[in-house]
């Protein structure tokens, strides 16, 4: 028997990496949970939202994304991004209404989930980009501003009228006067030790800030310097119910929704991604859709808040050690104990050490160097900056939108400059490349081979099929075109009426043509067109190198 069967036949060995692997989510989950719970009551002040708001989307995130998610470091709680928006969201709609804004509040997360889960079911997980870094790194830079300057407005305790930062700051600072330092001297000393803290992996320091500041709060009683408490936390869990509201608040709610899906997707992706890539692990994004479906969905029925896979707890997890989906189970249900205990106690916390929580949780957002590859790359630089200012100048959820129309206007920008290739032979090879970056490759002659550089679709088609006509028409002496659709996953109804033009146009030049490389959604539905607009002859998932082997050996035969 070879050494590795006998070490595996071993009882008193195999077991001993498992206990490891179990040691190391407890103490991974015990670190976390130190963490979560008072990021999820600052959280929900972020979102103008009673502190439980924040615990029950904690435990939502947690039970569901442990029960359906892919990621073994993934935590899903609620995230400073979401609940700037909800607040946002919510109060642009509620008009001053308390009552209304957290009805709405429990009808947005709720569409949010009913997003993810449609996505879910119709496996477009694999659409992940759809915010483009730069865009969302910028949104990230301007949200960490606006956070933290409102966070500080209201420890120093004034009340800026207008949300946009060209009006908020100055405001601020006209109240200068009025500013309580009692509550910012609380404030950056809870900030010093959060940051000190954070050098110790393993040490709760959230969770400790906020013993030190209730013991600081009661001994020096802080209260009569103005600084507030955060007050009572009703853990009461709702009736699950559908909110009442009237077909067009659920209208923009679906708009509001759709944006909120986007955002909260392409942060949770992004920290999913980068930590599976680090560690080898594969990735399910169809999976974890409905992971986030559920987690929204049951934080929205017992009034939660909406959550996401957050890249700082995701961090914090495995930095802390974890190994497996485990920790993220630890954690809750030590929170669970914690709520059960010691909830009173949290009530106690300082307002200011609560706002300290909240801008040490965005800060690693505001590092500026983030944008440095951009800049010497020369490109997107513009875009990022677009993204920042638009935050800063029209608040939070209308530089959202107009976030995500910079990235929509960046895709069609990419499509509308699609260009075709003319692709020629290297040497004797089987390789055939653009001439146009490749001067040494070579033409076959009476042979041109096209090639789009991006998929064929409504908004590029025409375009694309048009430089190809031009191209036929510029060249001489050939009898075949061949038409490589590599790029092409598929094919609209747009795509395929220009290529029937493209068709026509071919056979009036009296030219044969041959399509390259389909894939077979392509092949399939060009097969079950109307001849014959689309001749069987022509279509082949042949490589080009086949295809123009093929057209040689034809025209020897027909010699």
């Amino acid at each position: 028997m070879a050494p590795s069967q006998l070490q595996q036949a071993d009882p008193s060995v195999s077991p001993q990496p498992a206990k490891r692997i179990y040691l190391a989510d407890l103490i991974a989950g015990l670190s976390i949970a130190g963490l979560l719970l008072p990021e999820a009551v600052a959280y929900s002040s972020i979102a103008n939202l009673p502190p439980q708001t924040g615990v029950i989307a904690l435990f939502a995130g947690l039970l569901c994304y442990g029960l359906f998610g892919s990621s073994r470091f993934a935590i899903v709680s609620a995230t400073s991004s979401s609940a700037a928006v909800l607040a946002a969201a919510t109060a642009s709609m509620a008009n001053g209404d308390i009552g209304l804004r957290m009805t709405l509040a429990i009808g947005l997360v709720m569409i949010t989930g009913l997003f993810f889960l449609l996505a879910g079911l119709a496996r477009m997980g694999s659409v992940t980009d759809f915010i483009a870094k730069p865009v969302l790194r910028g949104f990230a830079f301007g949200l960490a501003i606006v956070i933290i300057l409102k966070q500080f407005a209201g420890v120093v305790g004034v009340h800026p009228e207008h949300s946009d930062m060209t009006r908020f700051i100055p405001e601020m600072l006209a109240q200068a006067g009025r500013w309580n330092w009692i509550s910012v001297a609380v404030m950056a000393a809870a900030l010093a030790l959060l940051f000190l803290f954070a050098r110790l992996r393993r040490v709760p320091g959230a969770l400790l800030v906020i013993v030190i500041g209730v013991a600081a709060g009661q001994w020096l009683n802080l209260q009569q310097y103005g600084v507030g408490l955060v007050g009572s936390i009703h853990l009461q869990l709702a009736v699950p119910t559908l909110p009442v509201l009237s077909r067009a608040d659920w209208l923009r709610l679906g708009e509001l929704g759709f944006a909120m899906g986007m955002i909260l997707y392409a942060e949770s992706y992004g920290a999913i991604r980068s930590f599976a890539i680090k560690h080898g692990d594969t990735t399910a994004p169809n999976r974890d859709l409905l992971a986030l479906g559920a987690s929204n969905l049951l934080s929205g029925l017992f009034h939660g808040m909406p959550v996401g896979a957050g890249y700082s707890a995701t961090s914090a997890n495995e930095a802390a050690g974890a190994t497996s989906s485990l920790s993220g189970w630890v954690a809750m249900l030590v929170i669970l104990a914690i709520v059960l205990t010691l909830l009173p106690g949290i009530a106690l916390t300082p307002e200011p050490v609560l706002a300290a929580i909240v801008i040490h949780a965005v800060s690693h957002t505001l590092n500026p160097m983030v944008f440095r590859p951009y800049f010497q790359w020369r490109r997107d630089r513009l875009v990022v900056i677009a993204s920042v200012v638009a935050v800063l100048l029209l608040g939070v959820l209308d530089g959202l939108l107009v976030s995500i129309a910079i990235s929509i206007f960046m895709m069609l920008r990419q499509f509308s400059q699609s260009t075709i290739s003319v692709l020629g032979r290297l040497g004797q090879s089987h390789d055939f490349v653009n001439i146009g970056t490749h001067p040494e490759a070579q033409a076959v002659v009476g042979i041109i081979i096209l090639r789009p550089n991006e998929p064929l679709f409504f908004a590029n088609a025409e375009r694309i099929l048009s430089q190809a006509r031009r191209s036929i028409s510029a060249a001489s002496g050939l009898h075949t075109v061949i038409l490589s659709l590599e790029e092409s996953p598929d094919l609209d109804s747009t795509s395929l009426e220009g290529l029937h033009d493209f068709f026509s146009f071919v056979s009036a030049s009296g030219l044969r043509l041959l399509l390259a490389r389909l894939k077979d959604p392509v092949y399939d539905i060009m097969k079950n067109a109307v001849e014959p607009a689309f001749p069987a002859a022509s279509l082949s998932a042949l490589s080009v190198a086949e295809a123009v082997h093929l057209t040689l050996a034809d025209q020897q035969m027909t010699a």
